[in-house]
């Protein structure tokens, strides 16, 4: 059982369940793409951690690339504004692309991005997220492989944050209730 850390309301998915379920992710996308060339684009920074525990669970060689968009700042909430702030070094013309996400919640951003990359012309493009909020979408976008399907609420742990804090987390928690009180979310 994991320590609860000081900021965590509660524990929502634990350290073994998230570890086990990456593992099965990884068995399932190298299954998918086995002979194939690949690619994982990481949406910095929340996918970081995630994405480099799934890339260790993929049984062929990939590539990795990384791009940074801005579309919450510190509110808890999207804007719907996105911008790019770091874009991809590597041309995905022609190559089997899949986006690797934290989380996605209106799913706003995650179309921007898609409309954005498929554009370049990948030969193909799918989506891997670790976690799901499907109450709070507000745009549909096919997702290929999902870690856990969430309720609305505000996670942090395993990359995801708040105010930039709590990424380090092991496991997925649920932010404190008095830590949200007077932040638009």
């Amino acid at each position: 059982m994991s320590e609860v850390h000081h900021g965590v309301g509660e524990i929502l998915i634990d350290e073994a369940s998230v570890q086990g379920r990456v593992a099965a992710l990884g068995v399932e996308i190298s299954a998918d793409y086995a002979g194939r060339d690949l690619l994982l684009v990481g949406v910095l920074k929340g996918a970081v951690f995630f994405m480099a525990d799934l890339m260790r669970e993929i049984s062929m060689p990939c590539e990795i690339d990384f791009m940074a968009i801005s579309s919450y700042g510190a509110a808890t909430d999207s804007s719907g504004v996105v911008r790019i702030l770091k874009d991809l070094d590597i041309n995905i013309t022609g190559r089997n692309v899949i986006i690797v996400e934290d989380i996605i919640d209106s799913g706003l951003t995650l179309s921007y991005l898609m409309r954005n990359l498929q554009a370049r012309e990948p030969l193909t493009l799918e989506v891997c997220t670790l976690l799901t909020k499907p109450e709070r979408r507000e745009i549909e976008i096919p997702i290929r492989y999902v870690g856990f399907e969430i309720p609305n609420c505000f996670v942090i742990g395993y990359g995801l944050d708040f105010a930039e804090k709590y990424r380090n987390l092991p496991y997925i928690g649920v932010l404190h209730p008095d830590l949200l009180a007077g932040t638009p979310h």
